[in-house]
């Protein structure tokens, strides 16, 4: 009996699946809180060079107000703010009647720090080191170091899960990314931040790629279209919560604290977490796979179906029966098969992530509130995944993957030529871009899912996860190339999303097959399916 009938038997999606998702919403919300936390901790307030210390000649000027010291040293940009990076490198008298930026006067680079408005943030990465001006690349490097650590965190969780089976990883996964995040905010230095940042990512890798991995190995083919978008609604809670936290608490230390509060419960529930009775099947542990399916049965109240399926079951169901077989990533590459899929479906990940996170780290220069443009980010997520799930029902993984990468492509290429001024357009373009890229990226954990077999699946998963990462990881130091020239950046967003879109048409369709248990599954279908 195929290992998909007998959930059939037992109950694809019931009350079981159900308690699955769940437990696993505490700590899958956690994960945009931290992946898009950089917007908000890391926000740059308006700021001018300090010049509370500069003495003006009071006995020939009098006593100057704030206004006019200002004026006198700090220079104008053409929008008419106060530079933010330079002071005149002598008072400007004749600016307190007209200030002007007076281009040819000699300027320097604020000596003695900036003054930072604290009217919406009370304190961000930017104001605690002043990572600002000259020091603003290391303000974006906090969010690529974080995603360096999700980057290697992927693959070896991806690993040990294969290994040693989900359900204790994602306890480590969750114990570690609490420790971490929690060390991360009382940090007394930069280099301490983000040090601790990268074993957050790492330790947040695993709850991404073994919480979604464990959800979709315990539902029914027909069943697994719905998992596999339902578990993505999880990123949207998380959204709101994010922006809700950020809005309430404008102290980024706190807020780290916050946003990663929820691990606690998800540690509490972990105890009623079942394991993948798949892996287990798969790597020889058939009694403990038939003690869990047994309860699952009794929870989809389908017991009578439990006579016919027993551990003997279990090893007739096409699984292999030897435990010492080992599966490493090397595995993803031996044979011909699996590799084209290997590395096509690393390009396609490196696409996905790379554009999303290109749109989703960089929500400014919209005309609107950072707050207000993330909550509409957030929520055009919803009505997507909905669309998404009828198209990957009817149109198939391969076609919706493909489209929704082009049309992204699209989006960013379209705001290559609308002015800045339109901020109305452009922010209604980059919803839909937004929105389009959120769909790739709810079709690519799915359709991933399926194209590996259960034995490699946490290793590929850990793979193209590691591949994700890495564009992500690049991706927020893309936005300094706008220094160079300020399309630059889009084009190469758009530029990576269209030809990681053809790459997709490489790849087998996987709608409404059964998932595959074995390598052989993958060199030879026709044998096994």
């Amino acid at each position: 009996m195929k290992f998909d009938s007998i959930f059939s038997e037992i109950g694809g999606f019931g009350k079981f699946q159900l308690m699955l998702v769940l437990i696993q919403l505490t700590s899958r919300i956690t994960l945009p809180c931290h992946f898009l936390l950089n917007n908000f901790i890391a926000a740059v307030p308006a700021h001018h060079c300090d010049i509370s210390n500069l003495n003006d000649d009071a006995v020939v000027l009098g006593n100057l107000t704030l206004e006019q010291k200002l004026a006198a040293h700090v220079p104008v940009e053409q929008d008419g703010t106060l530079s933010p990076c330079k002071m005149f490198e002598k008072p400007q008298y004749q600016h307190l009647s007209s200030p002007n930026s007076s281009e040819d006067t000699p300027t320097l680079e604020c000596p003695n720090g900036w003054v930072f408005d604290n009217s919406t943030y009370r304190s961000t990465l930017a104001t605690e080191w002043d990572l600002v001006c000259s020091s603003k690349g290391l303000n974006k490097a906090t969010a690529t170091i974080f995603f360096i650590g999700v980057m290697f965190g992927a693959p070896i969780f991806g690993l040990v899960s294969d290994r040693f089976g989900r359900r204790p990883l994602l306890l480590l996964a969750y114990v570690s990314a609490l420790i971490f995040a929690t060390i991360s905010s009382f940090s007394t230095s930069y280099g301490m931040f983000v040090t601790m940042r990268f074993f957050t990512g790492m330790s947040l890798a695993g709850i991404s790629i073994i919480s979604y991995v464990l959800n979709i190995e315990w539902f029914s083919v027909e069943h697994r279209t719905f998992a596999g978008v339902i578990i993505n609604v999880d990123w949207t809670l998380g959204t709101w919560i994010l922006v809700g936290f950020a809005y309430m608490v404008n102290e980024w230390r706190m807020l780290i604290l916050v946003a990663t509060s929820p691990l606690v419960l998800s540690i509490i529930l972990w105890r009623w977490l079942p394991e993948s009775s798949r892996w287990l099947a798969a790597t020889g542990k058939v009694e403990a796979a038939h003690y869990y399916i047994m309860k699952c049965a009794k929870m989809n109240n389908r017991s009578t179906c439990m006579a016919a399926i027993t551990p003997t079951t279990l090893l007739d169901s096409d699984l292999p029966t030897e435990t010492g077989q080992k599966y490493t990533f090397v595995d993803l590459f031996r044979t011909p098969n699996i590799r084209k899929i290997a590395i096509c479906s690393g390009i396609v990940w490196y696409g996905v992530a790379f554009t999303y996170y290109g749109i989703s780290l960089n929500i400014t220069g919209f005309g609107l509130n950072l707050h207000l443009t993330q909550f509409i980010f957030g929520s055009i997520e919803l009505p997507v995944r909905i669309g998404v799930y009828f198209f990957l029902k009817h149109m198939g993984r391969r076609p919706s993957q493909t489209w929704s990468l082009l049309t992204t492509g699209l989006c960013l290429f379209i705001n290559l030529f609308v002015p800045k001024d339109k901020w109305a357009i452009r922010t209604v373009v980059a919803v839909l871009g937004k929105a389009f890229s959120e769909a790739s990226f709810t079709t690519v954990f799915l359709y991933t899912t399926e194209l590996y077999p259960t034995v490699v699946r946490q290793n590929g998963l850990g793979y193209t996860s590691f591949m994700a990462r890495l564009g992500v990881s690049i991706s927020p130091l893309i936005a300094l190339l706008g220094d160079v020239w300020h399309l630059l950046p889009e084009m190469i967003y758009c530029l990576v999303a269209v030809v990681s879109g053809f790459v997709v048409l490489l790849l087998p369709e996987t709608l409404n097959r059964q998932l595959p248990d074995l390598i052989e599954d993958i060199e030879h279908p026709s044998e096994t399916h």
